[in-house]
């Protein structure tokens, strides 16, 4: 009787945007327990806790390689690209992490505010997918993950252009999964709850906050960036190799509403 399918990411190569702090950081980790060695990307800015990440991921026993990037510039991305396969000989998966929000009445943003949330959200998560898909055509082979949002299917106050950026991501994940499956490429997104990180440490610090959405969830509890981690192993992972153009979402029942 042959074994289960394997949740392992050995001997695999990827690309986590993102990765200096929060979701991104717990990924990187995450990822490279499972396996993998781990390109970690993020703006220069934030290149001593992309070093920290990259100091986790080798106590893991796995290579990284730290690596400016900025996901609304093309060559940066470009560049990325080319040195992790420089390094590594190939790319076997990109999660797409990096992202922003802003919080404000939808009557309140402003035009910067809208240029800035779709640069980050949307296209880079566009380009940094196209870009890292050409070596992946290459290969024949390869993996794409999208962080995308429970916002992606359901509304929120204050929240509209982040949510239009998510849903945007979510669908993404079926058109690239539909022009690229015949590559062996395999395109999804995952859509978390309220996640507690470093950077959303004051909203989870507002009482009205929690009393508002707190009771929304089923499973009575909000999200970690380790329920992340889990799901985007799974789709990483030979177990999910049937699976394409899937949003899954990590949101403790919040949807179902």
């Amino acid at each position: 009787m042959s074994e289960g399918p394997s949740y392992r990411l050995d001997g695999q190569v990827g690309i986590v945007t993102g990765a200096a702090n929060g979701i991104g950081k717990e990924l990187a980790i995450g990822l490279a327990q499972a396996g993998a060695d781990i390109v970690i990307g993020d703006l220069p800015a934030q290149r001593e806790q992309a070093e920290d990440t990259a100091r986790q991921v080798r106590c893991a026993g796995r290579q990284a390689l730290v690596l400016d990037l900025d996901v609304t510039d093309l060559a940066s991305i470009e560049a990325v690209v080319s040195k992790a396969v420089a390094e590594f000989g190939k790319l076997d998966f990109i999660v797409n992490n990096a992202g922003i929000n802003i919080r404000k009445p939808v009557l309140d943003y402003t035009e910067e505010e809208w240029e800035k949330l779709i640069a980050v959200n949307l296209k880079g998560v566009f380009f940094c997918s196209q870009i890292a898909a050409r070596q992946m055509v290459k290969q024949r082979r390869g993996k794409i993950v999208n962080i995308a949002s429970q916002l992606a299917v359901v509304g929120m106050k204050d929240r509209s252009i982040y949510a239009i950026t998510k849903a945007g991501v979510a669908h993404m994940a079926k058109v690239f999964a539909l022009e690229l499956g015949p590559y062996g490429i395999t395109v999804n997104a995952v859509g978390p709850t309220f996640v507690s990180t470093p950077l959303t440490t004051s909203m989870f610090q507002d009482p009205r906050f929690i009393e508002e959405n707190l009771p929304k969830i089923p499973l009575g509890r909000f999200g970690t960036p380790r329920d992340v981690l889990g799901a985007v192993r799974f789709l990483l992972s030979p177990a999910a190799d049937l699976i394409t153009g899937h949003l899954l979402l990590v949101d403790g029942g919040y949807t179902v509403m």
